[in-house]
């Protein structure tokens, strides 16, 4: 099984999407298929009223609503072992840098631990990852040369790879951040859907041809 997983560090829920896909990917022997995007791109083009909602939100949702909906959250991060404080300071944030670090990164190996690093600068340590002294503590949590990869995000063909991988999931039906497709064409959006993916993992390993 192959799932693709594109995310953008500045989303919480994608967040605990990045750590929790991990584990069910390892439970079944899939491989995960690592897609950065920056989730505004994806916005601007299919989603353009969201800034409009939450500006209405943030004056019309009634205050249970909101501080259960930061409950959620918080239990959500306990569950997937994770510190996560909601709002950060200066969010949204322009995770530009970071996604291209992690296009960049990818082959290297090094997507993950500098990605886990960037979540917990943000959400943990109320860090903007903007920044490039954070981007820099971000690297060497991940073991990276900063000096190395600055240079290399700046590349025209880094910058062409992310806007691909905007235009990709905007293509195949994806409006936000994390969305996953399993073997390529049925896709899920939100770390509250990864029961659903279970379930489809499930069935089509029930389904595949069973050694002799």
């Amino acid at each position: 099984m192959r799932i693709e997983f594109f995310f953008d560090c500045s989303s919480p829920y994608t967040y605990l999407g990045f750590e929790n896909i991990q584990p069910l990917a390892a439970e079944f022997g899939a491989e995960i298929v690592w897609r950065p995007i920056l989730v505004g791109g994806v916005f601007n083009q299919v989603n353009p009223g969201i800034e409009f909602f939450k500006q209405k939100d943030a004056g019309m949702l009634p205050q249970r609503k909101v501080d259960y909906m930061l409950k959620d959250l918080g239990d959500r991060a306990l569950a997937a072992g994770v510190k996560l404080k909601f709002p950060p300071s200066g969010h949204p944030v322009n995770s530009v840098k970071v996604m291209r670090a992690c296009i960049v990164l990818e082959p290297q190996g090094k997507l993950i631990p500098f990605a886990r690093a960037a979540f917990q600068a943000y959400f943990g340590e109320d860090r903007l990852i903007s920044d490039d002294a954070v981007i820099v503590d971000i690297c060497k949590a991940a073991g990276v040369d900063p000096d190395w990869l600055f240079p290399r995000i700046a590349e025209q063909s880094v910058k062409d790879a992310l806007r691909a991988n905007v235009d990709e999931v905007i293509a195949r039906g994806g409006y936000g951040s994390p969305t996953y497709y399993l073997n390529g064409t049925d896709m899920y959006f939100g770390d509250d859907r990864l029961p659903l993916l279970r379930k489809a993992m499930e069935r089509a390993r029930a389904a595949a041809p069973q050694p002799a």
